[in-house]
């Protein structure tokens, strides 16, 4: 068995001498905390649910890299998606369906895990029929778009006893995690301040991010979700409170979702969180101001799929370029096998959809205080 306490999974493994500055300073993650525990010498089967851009460009080339997971199974409603990944990935025909014949999966022992990477709105569907079939769950953020549906994918899989996991990659990502392990280890106080943004400029008005049937929410519901992570996880707290702001450029691209959102949490401790989310231009900061010696921690970019950079106190980090997806997938298939789940769990993701709620209240409400 392999040493688990050597930091040697490979792309994670840019800690090599060029590892310098606040990487040397702080602690760092290694596999023992990225897998909760012992290693699992099995290797579970994961089966993509929607074959998009997300499923195909990076889930799908991660678990080639994966030790933990592999990819087994494919389900997809395009006929020809399933022919040209079924070859691309060595798949039998008789482990690729379609949403129709979905629920036979049930039967097939090669799928421990069922990943959900569909719309938004389609999440609380294969979630529970993932776990009504008897298999794990994985499922992209945003987990749903309505608390009351986060509620009934929690209630289903702890009534086939099977566990729900959120697809929040930063969780295992060294860069966000080194602010998480800072500011557990009270260094320099308690976190006063967190600058949180995330946006983009999107582009084809007809894609389904901009319908709220499908997407349930514009940026808020895509990126503004990892606003509200980064203040979550970089304070250690739960916003007691949120107020938000609206702004809209384009009143009918942005028709049925919303554009650009500005809003504050305020924290038990008194920090307060400052975020804002937009599809109408490129931002993407994650700053952490803390109570003691002026000491900040700084990721910009902070939340793409790579190539991430900061600082802690003014000293670089330095984790090379890890692949979130494939850390992500294998620490949930490490918990799955430990008979336990990552911080990543279907209750963090109701959280999220509680504050999400919150924020757009707040809105309807002229930007009122909206207590959580």
């Amino acid at each position: 068995m392999k040493d688990e306490n050597s930091l040697n999974r490979r792309r994670f493994l840019g800690l090599t001498g060029k590892s310098i500055g606040a990487a040397a300073m702080f602690p760092l993650l290694n596999t023992k905390d990225l897998f909760g525990g012992i290693k699992s010498e099995k290797q579970l089967g994961i089966a993509l649910v929607g074959l998009g851009g997300y499923a195909m460009g990076q889930l799908a080339p991660a678990l080639k890299e994966t030790e933990h997971c592999k990819l087994t199974a494919l389900v997809t409603g395009t006929p020809s998606k399933a022919e040209r990944y079924g070859k691309e990935y060595d798949i039998p025909e008789s482990h690729i369906y379609n949403y129709e014949n979905f629920d036979e999966i049930v039967d097939n022992p090669d799928v421990d895990i069922v990943y959900v990477v569909l719309p938004n709105s389609m999440h609380a569907e294969y979630t529970i029929r993932a776990a009504n079939a008897g298999k794990h769950v994985i499922c992209e953020k945003p987990m749903a778009v309505s608390v009351e549906e986060s509620e009934q994918m929690i209630a289903a899989c702890k009534a086939n006893n099977v566990t729900l996991q959120i697809g929040y990659r930063l969780h295992f990502d060294p860069y966000n995690q080194a602010i998480v392990n800072h500011t557990k280890s009270g260094k320099n106080g308690l976190p006063k301040y967190v600058n949180a943004e995330f946006g983009f400029t999107i582009g084809n008005p007809n894609q389904w991010r901009l319908k709220k049937a499908m997407a349930g929410g514009g940026a808020m519901m895509d990126v503004g979700i990892y606003c509200i992570q980064a203040a979550r996880y970089a304070t250690q707290e739960e916003p007691v409170s949120v107020t938000a702001q609206e702004f809209k450029t384009d009143a009918v691209k942005f028709a049925e979702v919303d554009e650009t959102i500005t809003w504050q949490m305020e924290f038990p401790s008194g920090a307060v969180a400052n975020c804002n989310t937009t599809y109408n231009f490129r931002t993407e900061r994650l700053q952490v101001s803390y109570e003691r010696n002026n000491f900040q921690a700084i990721l910009s970019p902070a939340y793409i799929y790579g190539g991430l950079k900061g600082t802690l106190g003014g000293e670089p980090l330095d984790f090379g370029n890890p692949n979130q997806q494939a850390l992500q997938m294998d620490a949930m298939a490490v918990a799955i096998n430990n008979g336990t789940v990552t911080s990543a769990s279907g209750e963090e993701g109701l959280q999220d959809m509680k504050i999400i709620e919150a924020i757009y209240k707040s809105i309807a409400m002229n930007s009122a205080r909206v207590e959580l």
